[in-house]
């Protein structure tokens, strides 16, 4: 029964999260559809891709015929944020057993935004069991959104100009709920000042990978300071 309620909580957290994950699946299902891709290739996708930026990507990469070579420093370049946030995760997916591949492989901007916010979680809740219902919804989501946008794309005539700007749109959004959920802002303060510095020295094209090399190497460096302020925040809230 408490792992029933644990889900349900999963699943109302995960609501949060389904709008954007529809809307932008649906602009990326009609892309697919407009690049000649039929609903199946959209699923496939979502499947074994699942990544909202690298799919959007995907579809200029296929329709241009682009090499293996191209397509991993792409997908290595869009996806390089993900070594950022997935070190906060490596303490709270310690024993997870078997569906800890799937939490990895799964783990996605939107999905990190809920379960790394403890402070909004009952003390009872089955973290293992919570994990897995908000990474399975947050992925059934995206895959309705996505199959539904494939579906209506031959259907209905869409002008696909700008849909791309919808994952950008999403990010800002997650890190504004992400600023607006966590007390210690210096990870966030750290990533904007690297990344606006990385994007004055290496230009538009070529900033990224270095940002996210300062990035990770400061997060690590401030690790432990940290924890302790949130650790303190904490107390500091409870004793309140």
């Amino acid at each position: 029964m408490n792992k029933r309620k644990d889900l349900l909580l999963a699943f109302k957290k995960s609501l949060a999260i389904m709008p954007g994950y529809i809307v932008v699946g649906i602009g990326f299902g009609v892309m697919m559809s407009d690049a000649g891709y039929s609903w199946i290739w959209c699923l496939a996708m979502c499947i074994f891709i699942f990544g909202g930026s690298m799919q959007y990507a995907a579809v200029g990469l296929l329709s241009g015929g682009a090499s293996v070579l191209t397509t991993a420093i792409i997908t290595l370049t869009i996806h390089a944020r993900q070594f950022v946030y997935s070190l906060a995760m490596l303490d709270r997916y310690k024993g997870m057993g078997w569906v800890k591949p799937f939490l990895i492989f799964r783990l996605s901007d939107e999905t990190f935004s809920i379960v790394s916010n403890e402070s909004s979680l009952p003390a009872k809740v089955d973290r293992k069991t919570f994990y897995v219902g908000v990474t399975f919804f947050d992925e059934m989501w995206w895959i309705i959104g996505c199959v539904a946008g494939g579906l209506i794309g031959p259907i209905i005539p869409f002008d696909t100009t700008g849909v791309d700007f919808a994952m950008t749109a999403l990010f800002i959004v997650i890190f504004i709920e992400q600023w607006r959920g966590n007390r210690e802002h210096r990870p966030a303060l750290t990533g904007l000042a690297v990344t606006f510095a990385s994007l004055l020295m290496f230009g538009a094209e070529k900033f990224l990978i270095p940002a996210l090399i300062v990035i990770i190497s400061v997060l690590i460096a401030l690790k432990k300071r940290i924890e302790k302020a949130e650790a303190l925040k904490e107390n500091r809230r409870t004793e309140n």
